[in-house]
């Protein structure tokens, strides 16, 4: 007795590490993914281990499972966690159960034989393969990185662990809203600020695209919305070292560089912004004080060098999973509609008295009579007996029952088809936003450490002029110009027409020229960039029903070199005194195709003296635009402002085409008559 006393206060004292794992366990299933699995909690159980602390975590599991999940769901989830916990207790003691990996790989195991089997037994296992494995995949990560956390024997907990456990239970809360805001994305906003803050630019990719990809599969939404955002957020914070408020500035433009041209449902950039704003109210103590450059650190060439290494590989790995997915993919998924009639059949005529005659003797008739009604099935969604010929409905002494049946399997079959036709939309999707993530990475890799050139006499030999003009009875041109030349030394000219005419058409192409320009003037390649854009518009065409036609002049002044790029734009026009050259293009508008869809590039060489001019369609018809050209071939003059006036003035009183009109002209002065813009 006189040891007992110890004893129970020892136990007392393990009471709230008990408690921890309970309520850990229980809240860690909320956070569900597709088919219905909480992998985090069963990582949990996992990672506790045999012995008390292992028996609160699966009760806490059990609780949670009464709590989040339905009865189908919450059956073999019990079972696996069951079965971790006894595996783990079965084998206490072993050395085996020292290892790190045993209580991962057990885990992941146990649970990937206990929901394989229901796989096995649904009615379309190949389609719930896939979330099964990646539950497996996730069960085995968290009981990785629960582990050092939940078993003990470290002085200091694990920063990476902290981290997986922080955003599980960041995303367990992903449902609960606050004024229309998600609290656990808003969380986990924080958590990836923090920790790009803390460390750096390529844990900051990391973290944001492995919580983003996370947060995709529990919102089950099929796509890697949050995994791109994220991931290129979580980029650009941890390449701003120094100051919270600059970090925090870096991640909402990575956020609003991947929100605002998508046009996404998801208020992603007011979540990141409540995150933002958590960041910044942290007290200074919790990042251990000012941040200071340490001593031991690399030179900043040799760190910047390590970066596009590791930038190139991470580009180079979504470049293989992209063409990976286009190696798998079938040539047809398309299925045959004569299955509704087969299986029509086995359900009416199997037991019918005319079986033979109707398809043995008279198959030939019968199989004329199903094809001939075919279309009219598919056309309408339903059978009516006026589909089928005389000789085939007059003879069916089962006609009424027939037609049930293959209105039934009709229905079945339709929406086969449109779930087939969403899911390969959805991957065409997918793929394509990989390819864009890669080419992005790849390009900021490559502008690292480049030598910027300063803005110098080159510069001074362009001049620019433009002019807009309302379509009549508007009071708003629908068109929008903009010239501007990026740190790396390249002048741009853009001209963007938007769908239709007014203040709706000069927001869409407003809205395209601003961000277009904000990937140029963060050194993305214009082609890269206009893909990326075009891809985002696609996306957003999709609800809106918008498109925008786009027309970029990118020129190094100090070269004359100079390059078109066209989404669907009008014809350019490059002068040189009496000679004109015509530049056209035949892709479709920016958002009426998505995918990788690339611009037309036609590239030239601008001479000093020579004139370099982008129109709208709304100023010449594409057709018959000889009086521009012969316009230009007899312009003597230097101004470009003065030319753009003429050619809309002109266009005025040639054309009737009844639409907004825009110029943009770009003049390379000579050597001797140099003007500032």
């Amino acid at each position: 007795m006189g040891h007992r006393g110890p004893i129970l206060k020892g136990r007392a004292a393990e009471l709230p590490a008990w408690g921890a794992r309970f309520f850990l366990a229980a809240a860690l299933t909320a956070t569900q993914i597709p088919g219905g699995y909480a992998p985090f909690a069963l990582g949990c159980v996992a990672a506790c281990g045999p012995g008390p602390a292992g028996i609160a975590a699966l009760l806490g599991a059990g609780a949670g499972a009464l709590l989040f999940l339905d009865f189908s769901s919450a059956l073999p989830f019990l079972a696996a966690a069951v079965l971790i916990f006894t595996t783990a207790a079965a084998f206490q003691g072993l050395k085996l159960l020292e290892g790190p990996l045993f209580h991962p790989l057990a885990g992941a195991g146990l649970f990937l034989a206990v929901s394989g089997i229901y796989v096995l037994q649904s009615l379309s296992p190949l389609r719930d393969l896939a979330p099964c494995l990646a539950g497996t995949v996730l069960v085995g990560l968290s009981a990785w990185y629960y582990q050092p956390l939940l078993r003990g024997g470290q002085e200091r907990p694990d920063p990476d662990g902290l981290l997986f456990l922080a955003g599980s239970v960041a995303l367990a809360l992903g449902d609960v809203e606050l004024a229309g805001l998600s609290v656990g994305r808003a969380l986990l906003c924080l958590l990836l600020l923090c920790a790009a803050f803390q460390r750096g630019a390529m844990a900051g990719a990391a973290a944001g695209l492995g919580g983003g990809l996370a947060a995709d599969l529990c919102a089950g939404a099929g796509g890697v919305l949050f995994g791109g955002a994220y991931g290129l957020a979580g980029l650009l914070a941890g390449c701003r070292n120094g100051r919270r408020g600059w970090t925090a500035l870096a991640f909402l433009t990575g956020i609003g560089l991947t929100a605002l041209p998508a046009g996404t449902p998801v208020p992603l950039l007011p979540e990141a912004a409540a995150g933002a704003l958590l960041f910044l109210l942290l007290p200074g103590r919790a990042f251990g004080g000012k941040r200071v450059k340490r001593e031991d650190a690399p030179p900043f060439p040799a760190a910047l060098e390590g970066l596009r290494a590791r930038l190139d590989r991470t580009a180079a790995a979504l470049r293989d999973l992209y063409d990976s997915m286009g190696r798998g993919s079938p040539v047809s998924s398309e299925e045959n509609p004569a299955v509704v009639f087969d299986r029509a059949a086995e359900k009416v005529c199997r037991g019918c008295a005319l079986c033979q005659l109707c398809w043995q003797k008279e198959y030939t008739g019968t199989f004329n009579a199903l094809n001939d009604a075919t279309p009219f099935l598919l056309e309408r969604g339903r059978a009516l007996p006026k589909d089928f010929p005389g000789y085939f409905s007059d003879r069916c002494i089962h006609l009424p029952d027939f037609l049930t049946a293959i209105n039934g399997e009709l229905s079945a079959f339709l929406l086969r088809r449109q779930y087939r036709r969403q899911l390969e939309e959805t991957r065409r999707s997918a793929r394509g936003q990989y390819a864009q993530l890669s080419e992005l990475l790849t390009a900021t890799a490559a502008g690292l450490g480049e030598v910027r050139s300063a803005a110098g006499p080159a510069e001074e030999r362009c001049r620019i002029g433009a002019a807009l003009r309302p379509k009549p009875g508007e009071t708003v041109c629908g068109d929008t110009v903009s010239s501007f030349r990026t740190e790396s030394g390249l002048l741009c000219l853009l001209l963007a027409d938007g769908m239709g005419s007014g203040e709706a058409a000069r927001r869409e192409s407003a809205l395209t020229c601003r961000l277009l320009e904000q990937f140029l003037q963060a050194d993305i390649a214009p082609e890269s960039a206009m893909k990326t854009l075009n891809t985002a518009m696609a996306l957003r065409g999709a609800d809106t029903g918008s498109f925008t036609t786009i027309d970029l002049a990118a020129c190094r002044p100090e070269t004359g070199d100079i390059a078109f790029y066209k989404y669907g734009a009008a014809p350019s026009y490059i002068k040189k005194g009496g000679t004109v050259r015509r530049i056209t293009g035949g892709t479709l508008p920016a958002g009426l195709r998505g995918g990788t869809a690339a611009p037309d590039v036609t590239r030239a060489a601008l001479e000093p003296g020579s004139f370099a001019v982008m129109i709208s369609d709304g100023v010449a018809d594409p057709g018959r635009d000889e009086w521009l050209q012969d316009l230009l071939a007899g312009w003597d003059g230097d101004d470009p402002q003065a030319l753009a006036n003429l050619i809309l003035s002109e266009s005025l009183r040639r054309e009737d085409l009844q639409d907004d009109c825009g110029v943009q002209v770009l003049y390379l002065a000579r050597q001797d008559g140099a003007k500032k813009v």
